[in-house]
């Protein structure tokens, strides 16, 4: 059985996640990082912490990104 998780209300799989930190999951969409706010679990991690976070099973992921405009 694959390990899983919800990834903006959709089912995706951490082995499709190449490394499995939450850095890689944002470099998985090709977003860029000053432009994307993350929660995860309900909690906000700071930007420095992404690196280090393991992504695991269950974990619910919300990205948001900022876009401009008027």
């Amino acid at each position: 059985m694959c390990a899983i998780m919800i990834v903006n209300g959709k089912t995706l799989s951490l082995d499709q996640i190449s490394g499995k930190t939450l850095r890689d999951l944002i470099e998985h969409f090709n977003l860029d990082p000053q432009t994307v706010a993350v929660e995860r679990n309900g909690e906000i991690p700071g930007r420095s912490e992404w690196p280090v976070i393991q992504l695991e099973n269950t974990d619910r992921i919300e990205l948001i990104r900022f876009v401009g405009g008027g």
